[in-house]
């Protein structure tokens, strides 16, 4: 499986998991809260952090309706233009956080909910992200994907073939650094929704690499999600859970997300490279533990080794046990006493 650069992080197998620390719209439209949020994702030892561009009223018409969650988070009613409008940070104000973001040394991401914010995001982001309503918007995919730039694809809602449809279209465009990210769009998700091993059937079926996008409370699963193999994990945080507006009680505060990828790093160290080789460590324990060949009884010199003059114990440090056809009907070369290890000096070669 190929892996993908985006700016300075290479992602892909046996690659560090890229973390999305997802700050949304929790800002809610303030640009020094946004600003903060991406002190905090740097601190906790985020790859990036990723905002949301739109303009409310190019995303949404009048009349919609918020989703349950977002009423239930919100404590009222109200259209989802209204909410949208709230959470809203205007155009100017992501080039600002694009170049605090180079000042802090984090990589900016941005998902465009329109096809106007994918075009003004052009110039300064250097991975696309799209969000999971927007996987059946063709003419979207079509412009995003001829942009040249990877693609990080979440798939909530999605069945198999309208994923399939979306990474056609994108493809139709020669572009093929996609990266599709396993997605419940439930908010919080209970446990009997997440289905991790959707993951590695979209692994297997669109042979890309793949991730998770989590909406869970608390991050077990995220940790879960990376021991089954994510390349990318994405997870919505905030500076406080009580904070007006729809995503912040389900989201991580900074300390949940610094301890989250803190594990993370603890998981990658704990799943290995995958070769299945001794470390040095082991090594010097096998010296000690493994067995060797060792005389049962006192062999003569001269005498012809036979295995009933042999027994197997430890330590590891004589000829191992594994030897032990070799070493029949080679003669001794010197005395050999009871219980002493037995080594390839002792022996002379057999006669052919």
């Amino acid at each position: 499986m190929k892996s993908i650069k985006i700016e300075n992080k290479l992602i892909g197998e046996n690659k560090p998991c890229f973390i999305i620390a997802e700050a949304g719209v929790n800002h809610n439209g303030d640009l020094d809260l946004a600003k903060k949020l991406v002190d905090f994702a740097k601190e906790a030892g985020a790859d990036a952090v990723k905002f949301q561009t739109f303009k409310a009223e190019d995303m949404v018409i009048k009349e919609a309706e918020m989703a349950e969650y977002q009423k239930k988070n919100i404590g009222k009613r109200q259209s989802q233009m209204q909410l949208l409008k709230n959470l809203e940070l205007k155009y100017e104000c992501f080039k600002e956080l694009k170049e605090y973001c180079v000042q802090k040394k984090i990589i900016f991401i941005s998902t465009p909910h329109t096809s106007d914010a994918a075009d003004f995001l052009d110039s300064f982001v250097s991975v696309y992200k799209i969000a999971s309503p927007d996987i059946t918007n063709m003419p979207l995919l079509e412009k995003i994907g001829q942009k040249k730039k990877p693609i990080i694809l979440s798939t909530g809602m999605a069945d198999l073939e309208e994923i399939r449809e979306a990474v056609g279209i994108i493809s139709k465009q020669r572009n093929k650094e996609i990266i599709i990210l396993h997605c419940t769009s439930n908010y919080p998700c209970p446990l009997d929704e997440v289905n991790l091993k959707a993951m590695k059937t979209l692994e297997k079926e669109f042979d890309c690499l793949v991730g998770y996008s989590d909406h869970t409370l608390g991050f077990k699963v995220p940790i879960m999600a990376v021991a089954m193999g994510a390349s990318v994990l994405e997870k919505h945080f905030t500076l406080d859970k009580n904070m007006a507006g729809p995503d912040h009680k389900a989201s991580l505060n900074p300390e949940e997300l610094k301890e989250m990828i803190k594990s993370v790093r603890k998981t990658e160290k704990i799943l290995g490279s995958g070769i299945k080789k001794p470390f040095e460590s082991e090594r010097i324990i096998g010296k000690l533990v493994r067995k060797s060949l060792v005389a049962r009884k006192d062999i003569d010199k001269g005498s012809i080794i036979k295995e009933n003059m042999l027994e197997i114990k430890r330590p590891g440090t004589g000829i191992s046990s594994k030897e032990i056809k070799k070493v029949i009907k080679r003669k001794a070369k010197k005395r050999i006493k009871k219980g002493q290890l037995i080594n390839w000096r002792d022996l002379s070669l057999p006669k052919s």
